[in-house]
């Protein structure tokens, strides 16, 4: 868009506005209420609700506002008799199908029908025509489908298509018989279920939330996504202590996400209430034994009598899914309370090779979906990252960037690539290598299996960037290829061309634990140095901890860690804490408590705060979440000079000021992965299999596999014998059909859902 600044009169107000502003975006920013049901802000233009309808001077006719771009001069009335009489007379004809069954709609009290038919609807109902009845069922073990609820506005498929790139859902037939549905009645894709947060009204439904409570009956808690770590912003909703669903709507949080959400962020939240959480602190006496229900006093005197005779021979480890403030309480419990540099953070990939090398600043999301070019090597981010996979497609499809995809393995997100470079396995760090030395451009190619103008190819388009230039990697990449890749991103910019990187890290934390523990070991070396532990969270290979004399681990469940463990505390979930996250794109976000903490659980730094003054040590939080991220952001220049006040904006995030380090000793980083690239092996082939969509989304964790819906979506989302029945009665969380469910879905035939006399 232009930043040029025109004048338009609106309503006889005079405005400057920016030329080629869309008018019903100017209209509503400046206060002027437009309805609209079809018009979705970065969405294709559909103009089939024929809602926004304004007069322009010198234009014969109503025009739809969603399809037009200012110009000087404009003169515009959005409020007169004859634009309320057209808009009166769409409502009217919205309503002539639609049916009156608002008190049982999951989405009354929050339709965006009922609230336009309130301000710009007619009493008068001039049209008779019979009803639509058409029975509500699945399409998914999570998305249910009400079509007589449906008003065409298609934004549902606009979304699937531009957002997901997955063409799931479709509107099928013509004219009045027209639906919206799927090829074969179920949905195979990812499961976002972002159509559902789209749709208008109620004819998509949330199928884990469906008829638990009302709208308006929800205390709504802006947070953050604990799974992925692009930050997405969410909106908790609960009641009496439990959480019933979790979106993403700007009616409640402009995050940076806007409405878009994955399969886990707003599905996947049964873990919280769940029956299994761990209730009370335990303590196993003797090692072989069980573990037995005890006080937090008796917990916290045992685990800090046994951390005070280990001493320095003590080691801590945090998960990269805990907050900042609990990996930021641990790394101080082994400095200051034990005296030793023995802590680690649980992660498998350190991103310690990415900041250390910092040439040019991390990227935004925003700068993603308005980028130039975007270079990814590596990774799977429509699996992983989902919202960075979302703003490439968009990117792509709607703005008309380069994407050159460089991976071993056509992942779904290739199908979007201007260039795909299909690299040998496990060879991506010789793409790193060529990019950085032109000189390797030979060598690299016959490692990776690629002819040698491919490079060349990407060197071309880099070249011609203008605007934004986005190089973004995975953790598959190797520690010496993110460290050349990070150093070299300098060298690419130029007049007109802006380099900034994209770490797709893989926990929700797992930046914010590299930020506020440095001078960390390994968790190998903690766990070789040390015989008795601290850990936060569960380890990824639990099976390191046999024959340490002491564990003492903090968590929500009891998994295959707390098997090791002599004391266990409950921990609170994100959604009973106050705390902090930091996304891939640097983005400070705060986590807030939604619920009290369930049953005996503490958030995990209350809980290594009690174990510390204990053995003697306070920390002087005073059991508040904002004075431990105070003295965190003292510890880490990055942070220097936040608080959570600084935090509350979620549609304007706040990046940390991580440090540009000037390229040095660039030769010896390319020396060293150029020996790492010769150690790959000459016999390596392409990999030919395409992932299923899901395959990573789907997979059963300890958290996801609270949700029973997943377990169906893990064992290939069978398709039921009947659609109007939940697939949770159809089949066992193993995914085969119960003879239960099949009896009673044979009872319940569409006849028993049809109108009467249909």
């Amino acid at each position: 868009m232009s930043t040029e600044l025109i004048k338009v009169t609106i309503n006889e107000q005079e405005f400057e506005v920016d030329k080629g502003a869309r008018l019903i975006d100017v209209c509503r920013e400046k206060g002027f209420g437009i309805p609209s049901f079809c018009y979705y802000k970065d969405l294709a233009l559909q103009a089939s609700c024929r809602m926004c309808l304004v007069r322009i001077d010198k234009m014969p006719k109503l025009q739809t506002s969603c399809t037009i771009n200012c110009t000087d001069g404009m003169v515009v009335t959005t409020q007169s008799e004859e634009v309320e009489k057209a808009q009166r007379a769409m409502g009217e004809f919205l309503l002539t199908n639609h049916p009156l069954d608002c008190p049982v709609c999951d989405r009354g009290g929050e339709c965006e029908l009922q609230e336009v038919i309130f301000d710009w609807g007619d009493v008068e109902q001039r049209f008779s025509e019979k009803k639509n009845a058409e029975p509500e069922k699945y399409l998914s073990p999570i998305v249910a489908n009400d079509p007589q609820r449906c008003i065409l506005c298609k934004r549902c498929t606009r979304v699937c298509d531009e957002w997901m790139g997955e063409d799931a859902i479709e509107a099928g037939n013509r004219g009045v018989n027209t639906v919206i549905g799927t090829y074969g009645g179920w949905l195979n894709c990812s499961q976002c279920g972002n159509c559902i947060e789209v749709c208008p009204t109620g004819t998509l439904l949330d199928g884990v939330y469906r008829h638990e409570t009302r709208p308006w009956e929800l205390d709504q808690t802006v947070s953050t996504d604990v799974y992925g770590s692009d930050g997405m912003q969410i909106s908790i909703g609960s009641r009496a202590g439990e959480i019933h669903r979790i979106v993403a709507r700007d009616r409640y949080v402009n995050g940076l996400n806007g409405e878009f959400l994955d399969v886990k962020a707003r599905f996947a939240h049964g873990f919280i209430n769940h029956a299994d959480r761990i209730k009370t602190p335990m303590i196993r006496y003797s090692k072989g034994g069980k573990l037995i229900p005890a006080t937090w006093d008796a917990a916290v005197a045992f685990a800090a009598e046994k951390l005070k005779e280990a001493g320095k021979s003590a080691g801590v480890i945090a998960s990269p899914r805990l907050s900042n403030e609990s990996v930021f309480t641990l790394r101080r419990f082994a400095s200051e309370v034990l005296g030793t540099e023995n802590y680690a953070v649980s992660d498998p990939h350190d991103l310690t090779a990415v900041f250390d090398n910092l040439s040019v600043p991390l990227c935004t999301h925003h700068d993603i979906r308005y980028a130039g070019t975007i270079l990814l090597i590596g990774g799977e981010p429509e699996e992983e990252q989902s919202y960075t996979a979302k703003q490439i497609r968009q990117a792509v499809r709607n703005g008309g960037a380069k994407f050159i995809c460089v991976n071993d393995t056509a992942i779904n997100l290739s199908r979007r690539a201007t260039q795909f470079i299909h690299v040998n396995a496990g060879s991506a760090d010789a793409f790193a290598l060529a990019l950085a030395d032109t000189k390797s451009d030979k060598a690299a190619a016959a490692k990776m299996g690629i002819d040698p103008s491919e490079i060349e190819a990407v060197r071309k388009t880099i070249n011609d960037t203008t605007g934004e230039l986005i190089i973004m990697f995975g953790m598959d990449v190797s520690a010496e290829a993110q460290a050349v890749i990070a150093a070299s991103a300098s060298s690419f910019a130029a007049e007109g061309r802006r380099v900034t990187l994209h770490p797709l890290a893989k926990y929700n934390n797992s930046v914010g634990a590299h930020d506020v523990s440095t001078g960390r070991k390994t968790v190998d070396e903690v766990i070789k140095n040390s015989k008795v532990l601290l850990i936060g969270g569960s380890l990824q290979e639990a099976g390191v901890l046999e024959g340490k004399d002491f564990v003492a681990v903090q968590e929500l469940f009891l998994t295959e860690t707390s098997d090791y463990a002599d004391v266990v505390f409950p921990a609170s979930s994100f959604a009973e804490a106050d705390g902090t996250f930091t996304n891939n794109a640097g983005n400070v976000q705060r986590v807030r408590k939604a619920i009290d903490p369930l049953h005996r659980s503490k958030p995990d730094w209350m809980i290594t705060s009690l174990i510390a003054k204990e053995m003697g040590t306070d920390f002087g939080y005073a059991q508040s979440a904002s004075n431990v991220f105070k003295a965190l952001a003292d510890f880490v220049p990055a942070y220097e000079g936040l608080r959570y006040p600084a935090l509350k904006d979620e549609s304007n995030p706040v990046q940390a000021n991580y440090a540009i380090i000037e390229p040095k000793d660039l030769g010896i980083k390319i020396d060293a992965l150029r020996k790492a690239v010769d150690a790959l092996s000459d016999d390596a082939e392409k990999i030919t299999a395409v992932p299923k969509v899901g395959h990573k989304l789907h997979r059963l964790t300890t958290m996801t596999s609270k949700t029973a819906q997943f377990h169906l979506l893990a064992h290939g989302n069978p398709k039921p014998e009947n659609l109007l029945l939940s697939p949770l009665a159809q089949f066992g969380l193993d995914g085969m059909p119960t003879e239960e469910g099949r009896a009673e879905a044979a009872a319940v035939g569409v006849s028993d859902r049809m109108a009467p006399g249909k």
